[in-house]
C-alpha cells in the first residue's frame, strides 16, 4: 500500500468513526415484520438506556404495529401542503436539531415530497449518519436498484422507488426479515397485512406463492452477498489490490443499456470490485445528429452507473470495436458486458467480421465477455 493510499485508508477511518451507525433490516415483501421488528428494537434501546427516538414509522393500519409503537418517543413529522392536500414528511431538521443517539426511520425508498431538503429518504439517512447520529431503516427487495429487472420479470411490474445499492455498501448491518410463504399467505388471510377488501387482489398479484418464492430466495441472496462483502473487506488484506475489473458497453438505446449496466453492478458487486460503463459516439449520434429521445436515454443511463457506484467512459470514435479493447486494455478489464448483437441478414459478414476482432483481441488480453440475452 503506497503513502497516498495509506492516508487515505486513514481518513475514511476517522471518518469512520464519527459517523453514525448505520443497521438496515430487508424483508422479501410486505408484511414480513421489519417495522414491527424495529420498533421492538427500539424498546430494547430504551430498555437499555438509549436514548432512541422515532424519525418515521408507517404503520399501514396494523393493530400489532401500532400497539408496539406506544411509549417510543416519536419526533413529530413535518406537515407539507401539496398541490391542495396536506402531507407529512419526516422532520429531518428537527431530528438533527434534537440529536438522538439512535432513530429509527421506515420506508428507505421513499420519495420526499417537493421542496424537501432531499428528493429521496435514503439521503436524509446519510445526513443523520453523518451528523453522528445512529439509525435503524427498513426495506422491501424489490426497491434495490440493481435488481429491478428481476423484480419485472418476477412480479411484472416496474418498482418506481428505488434505492442505489451503494447505500447497503455503507451499511454497518443488513438483517433479514424471513417467514415462510405459507406464514405470510397465512398473515394476509388473516387481515393482518391489508384491510379485507385488497387481501384476495394481493393473492391473485405480488403475493402469489410462486412470487414469493422468488422474492424470498432474492432477499437470501442479497443479505448473504452483503455479509461476504463485509468479512472480504474487514478480514482480506489488501482488499483494494483485487484485479477483477468489469465493463458494460451501452448504446443510447432505452431498455438494454439498463439491464448491462444493472447486471455489470451485480457483478462487480459479488466480486467487491468495481466497474465501468462505456459508451462510444459515432458521428451518426454526435450531438448536433442524434434524436433527443436517444439523447434522454443516454442521460439516464449515464446517472443510473453513477448511481450504482460506476464510472462513466464516453469516447468519440467511428471505431467502436477498437474503443472498446483500447478502453479494455487501459483499465485492466476482466470481463467486458454487452448486448445481443443486432445481426441482420444484409450486413451479416460484416457484422461477424467485427465480432471476430473483437474475440480475438479480447482473448488475447485475457477478458471474458459476457453477452445478455
Amino acid at each position: 500500500m503506497d503513502k497516498e493510499q495509506n492516508v487515505q485508508h486513514f481518513l475514511n477511518l476517522i471518518r469512520k468513526s464519527r459517523r453514525g451507525h448505520f443497521k438496515v433490516y430487508i424483508g422479501m415483501i410486505a408484511g414480513v415484520g421489519k417495522t414491527y421488528r424495529m420498533l421492538q428494537e427500539a424498546h430494547e434501546l430504551l430498555r437499555n438506556r438509549i436514548d432512541v427516538q422515532i424519525g418515521y414509522i408507517e404503520t399501514h393500519g396494523r393493530v400489532d404495529t401500532e400497539v408496539l409503537l406506544k411509549g417510543l418517543p416519536v419526533i413529530p413529522r413535518r406537515k407539507i401542503y401539496y398541490k391542495g392536500k396536506e402531507i407529512e414528511e419526516m422532520d429531518l431538521q428537527s431530528i438533527l436539531q434534537i440529536r438522538p443517539e439512535a432513530v429509527i426511520v421506515d420506508e428507505l425508498a421513499h420519495t420526499n415530497a417537493e421542496g424537501s431538503v432531499n428528493e429521496k429518504r435514503w439521503q436524509d439517512v446519510f445526513d443523520l449518519l453523518d451528523a453522528g447520529i445512529n439509525v435503524i431503516s427498513a426495506i422491501n427487495i424489490q426497491h434495490i436498484e440493481s435488481l429491478n429487472e428481476e423484480i419485472q420479470d418476477i412480479a411484472g411490474i416496474e418498482v418506481k422507488e428505488r434505492v442505489p445499492d451503494r447505500v447497503f455498501e455503507e451499511a454497518d448491518e443488513v438483517v433479514n426479515i424471513d417467514l415462510t410463504a405459507e406464514e405470510l399467505v397465512a398473515r394476509l388471510k388473516a387481515g393482518k397485512i391489508y384491510k379485507p377488501e385488497k387481501i384476495d387482489i394481493a393473492l391473485n398479484h405480488f403475493f402469489k406463492v410462486e412470487n414469493i418464492l422468488q422474492l424470498r430466495e432474492l432477499a437470501l441472496k442479497e443479505v448473504a452477498l452483503r455479509v461476504e462483502k463485509k468479512v472480504e473487506n474487514e478480514v482480506v488484506e489488501n482488499v483494494g489490490l483485487r484485479h477483477e475489473r468489469f465493463m458494460a458497453c451501452i448504446s443510447s438505446h432505452e431498455k438494454t443499456p439498463r439491464k448491462l449496466i444493472r447486471k455489470v453492478a451485480r457483478l462487480a458487486t459479488r466480486y467487491n470490485s468495481r466497474f465501468s460503463v462505456l459508451y462510444v459516439q459515432t458521428r451518426r449520434e454526435s450531438p448536433d445528429r442524434i434524436p433527443l429521445a436517444n439523447q434522454r436515454y443516454l442521460i439516464n443511463h449515464f446517472k443510473l452507473a453513477s448511481e450504482l457506484g460506476g464510472e462513466v467512459i464516453q469516447i468519440q470514435s467511428d471505431d467502436i470495436i477498437g474503443s472498446i479493447i483500447r478502453v479494455c486494455r487501459e483499465r485492466q478489464i476482466s470481463t467486458l458486458c454487452v448486448g445481443k448483437p443486432d445481426i441482420r441478414l444484409f450486413s451479416f459478414v460484416r457484422t461477424a467480421l467485427r465480432y471476430k476482432k473483437l474475440l480475438n483481441n479480447l482473448a488475447a488480453l485475457n477478458v471474458d465477455l459476457i453477452v445478455l440475452a
